[in-house]
């Protein structure tokens, strides 16, 4: 189904029902079972300032920007001011002061500045120490917001007189998207943070490759990240599930602008020191994601810009560590900043600004929009974490080597964890024009939002995972600039409960306790469809007398491209040149099924553009293909088979150039169109007719039974509408007869076709023979 280079879905998949749920199931925020409502992990405590000091300007890590960054690291401070007696930063106050005071010195990185805050686990040698980088503003695509903290943790061993460091865990973009860590890192070399372009998610670079990221060991050199990875999986050795830093990895990642009360940011005229040129370059931004007719293919790659070091990079020396190292990393710095205790800022209560806003489409029957998710952050003394910084270890295997080591550290609690796949729909070359699909991995990466979440997830190879998914229902989103929007019903059972939509429980490596690794889409694939190339199909169910719970479609030579819960009026979008089947089962497991044919080229008066570039406009509009009340039972799967037959013996005709084939049978059951030997009679008329016309006619003659079928189901005389299914069955073998004669005069394309369209009939006509629903 597809077309992709490096990991095979199916295989893929299959790995993760396989290598154990513990490869993707994460621990809760502090540890323990899901279901406990405090923490059981042993207590933290402050650590004596000069030993803090020490060890912080040990492991002070060096800092890559990319060449377009505009926020770094700075001192919030300089922006506070009272409210009410307490101390807050506003929005509005940082984000223009920051750039009146770039504007003002010509500094490019004003007051470049690193919090730290080491914590010790109380009766154990494991200490903690956390450096937060505060930036005035976050612009990631649909995830930004005033303000923004992140942090780096590192897990030491104080037990000798050397801190031998066992663990680093660098923060994404949300507590449901894994972390990049790296378990017992190299003691003499300090860590370096790659900053990730407008949202400072800080992934690792530990290895001699210092200004990228590297998922995977290649070229004689280790990977960047330990976090575990799906195993036996066919044509990839290993992939770590962790965010890393996508534009590394040859990925292209769409910016967009923040809007506030419906305009640009740099409009308010509250932040007269903001202009467009102070957010992220319009090389890498999009107006929004519905702008574009396609993915876009001339995002810029990655560059390194500033790197950041700390005031003291020899400081560490004292302690053991590597001079070389430190030396080097001084020599690479453009920018040195100050290393200062996070409780110099702790007495800041509150960081304030008004909510932002941008379109995140969802594919109902009319265009929502789900933009409250965008505020501002919590300082991060008010999060668990800055406590107790093992909270914030994503990776189980990670978490059970500590809780191994050290009484301090729970072992990972049951999570359910969602895993999808986002790919690209395009047209099949093996399919005739317009009449089949299939996917391949696409070069844009999405985004994912759950309604339960506040917080958009982005993915990373076109993997998105979310971690500690509540149980129950959920409407997941997926966005891709250019793209369609895809939603779909999701439900989450707890863990361990085996849902249709999860993988069986199997025992994770924390404490044995189970884990449900839940997919969405089809086998964890969802497919997208360039918004030039798109028609939305919808199901209205209002009106329908029966309970229906699923809607599933599926593309002739694609295969199963959607499949979800069904309550309620639904819409899907799907690629134009495809050729599909809509499907509905309802509450007592009944089936209906629709044809659909989106017609593949609209025509010079559509709304589409002329050439295929991600400069074009999207259309105003997509078309769309309504099924309204859509039924279940003998009567709605006879009628497809009608429709399927017919449509595909009007392709065959075609191809035999339109001969006259108005000699078929069928005025009623018992006018069978066979001789006495079972042999099926051709009309004659200046020679008997050629193969391929015996076809179309065969094809004809299952969709006028078909039709016979449908009108007595409907009429409620159950009995003969069997009996013309019994004949539909009878002729759908005499197809498969006359295609075998056929094939070799049919093009491969439409031969292909046939085969496959033959064989959903049989399967169709097994189930209408089958329904107890008229």
């Amino acid at each position: 189904m597809t077309d992709r280079p490096t990991v095979d879905r199916r295989a893929f998949l299959a790995a993760l029902g396989s290598a154990g749920v513990g490869s993707l199931a994460g621990c809760s925020a502090l540890g323990g079972d899901a279901t406990e409502t405090t923490s059981t992990a042993a207590p933290t405590a402050s650590v004596d300032d000069d030993i803090a000091r020490d060890l912080a300007a040990r492991f002070a890590p060096t800092l890559y920007f990319d060449a377009a960054e505009t926020w770094f690291p700075t001192d919030p401070r300089s922006y506070a001011s009272d409210r009410d007696g307490e101390t807050v930063v506003d929005g509005f106050d940082a984000l223009d002061g920051y750039h009146a005071t770039r504007r003002e010195t010509g500094e490019r990185a004003p007051e470049p500045t690193v919090f730290y805050n080491v914590v010790g686990y109380e009766d154990s040698s494991l200490t903690a120490v956390q450096y937060w980088f505060y930036s005035v503003f976050d612009q990631f695509t649909t995830n930004f917001h005033w303000h923004d903290w992140e942090v780096l943790h590192v897990f030491v061993d104080t037990a000798d007189d050397e801190p031998v460091p066992q663990l680093y865990v660098a923060s994404s973009h949300s507590r449901s998207v894994p972390n990049n860590e790296f378990l017992d890192p190299d003691p003499a070399r300090p860590p370096r943070v790659l900053s990730e372009l407008g949202s400072h998610s800080s992934a690792l670079s530990l290895n001699d490759r210092a200004d990228r990221f590297q998922r995977l060991p290649t070229g004689g050199t280790f990977a960047d990240i330990t976090n575990r990875a799906l195993d036996r999986i066919e044509d990839a050795a290993e992939i770590p599930i962790a965010y890393g830093l996508p534009r590394d990895e040859g990925a292209r990642l769409p910016y967009v602008v923040p809007e506030l009360d419906g305009a640009p940011v740099y409009e308010d005229e509250r932040l007269p020191s903001v202009t467009r040129e102070s957010l992220v370059s319009e090389a890498l931004t999009v107006r929004s994601f519905d702008a574009l007719s396609s993915p876009p293919t001339d995002l810029p790659a990655r560059a390194t810009g500033l790197v950041f070091a700390p005031e003291t990079a020899d400081a560490g020396s004292d302690a053991g560590a590597d001079t070389t190292a430190d030396a080097d990393a001084a020599t690479d710095a453009d920018i040195e900043y100050a290393l200062v205790p996070a409780g110099e800022v702790e007495h800041i209560t509150e960081f304030t600004g008004p909510q932002l806003s941008f379109e995140f489409a969802v594919p109902g029957f009319v265009e929502d929009a789900i933009a409250s998710h965008l505020t501002t952050t919590s300082a991060p003394w008010s999060q668990p974490r800055y406590a107790d910084p093992a909270a914030d270890i994503t990776d189980p295997t990670h978490r059970s080597e500590l809780a191994d080591r050290y009484d301090a550290v729970d072992d990972p609690s049951t999570l359910n964890t969602l895993f999808v796949r986002v790919t690209e729909a395009v047209t099949d070359a093996d399919a005739p024009d317009g009449e089949g699909v299939t996917t391949r991995g696409s070069g844009v990466e999405s985004v994912l939002l759950l309604e339960s979440d506040p917080e958009a997830a982005p993915t990373f190879g076109g993997l998105g995972v979310l971690r500690d998914v509540p149980a129950g229902e959920h409407r997941l989103t997926v966005n891709g600039a250019g793209s369609a929007p895809h939603s779909e019903t999701v439900r989450v059972g707890d863990a361990g409960s085996g849902s249709a939509s999860a993988s069986e429980p199997e025992s994770s490596s924390g404490g044995g306790k189970s884990e449900t690794v839940v997919t969405a889409g089809v086998d964890g694939e969802i497919p997208l469809v360039a918004r030039e190339s798109a028609t939305k199909v919808e199901v209205d169910t209002d009106g329908t007398d029966r309970d229906l719970t699923a809607l599933a479609l599926e593309d002739d030579f694609g295969g199963r491209l959607y499949d979800a819960p069904l309550s309620g009026p639904d819409a899907v979008y799907v690629h134009r040149g495809g050729a599909y089947t809509v499907e509905v089962r309802d509450s007592d497991d009944e089936l209906g099924a629709f044809r659909v044919n989106p017609d593949p080229d609209p025509g010079p008066d559509s709304d589409g553009p002329d050439a295929d570039s991600n400069s074009d406009p999207a259309p105003a509009s997509i078309p769309s293909v309504r099924i309204d009340e859509p039924r279940t039972g003998k009567a709605s799967l006879a009628t497809f088979l009608a429709d399927i037959s017919a449509e595909t013996a009007a392709a065959v005709a075609a191809a035999d150039g339109g001969g006259d084939d108005s000699d078929s049978d069928d005025s009623d059951d018992s006018a069978d169109t066979t001789t006495s030997d079972g042999a099926t009679r051709t009309p004659t008329g200046g020679g008997q007719a050629n193969a391929v016309r015996g076809l179309a006619q065969a094809l004809e003659s299952v969709a006028e039974a078909a039709r016979r079928a449908a009108e007595r189901a409907e009429s409620g005389d159950r009995g003969r509408a069997d009996e013309s299914l019994d004949t539909v069955a009878a002729r759908l073998e005499r197809v498969a007869e006359r295609l075998a004669e056929a094939r070799g005069e049919l093009p491969g394309s439409l031969s292909r076709a046939t085969d496959r369209r033959l064989e959903q009939a049989r399967r169709r006509s097994e189930q209408a023979r089958a329904a107890d629903t008229l």
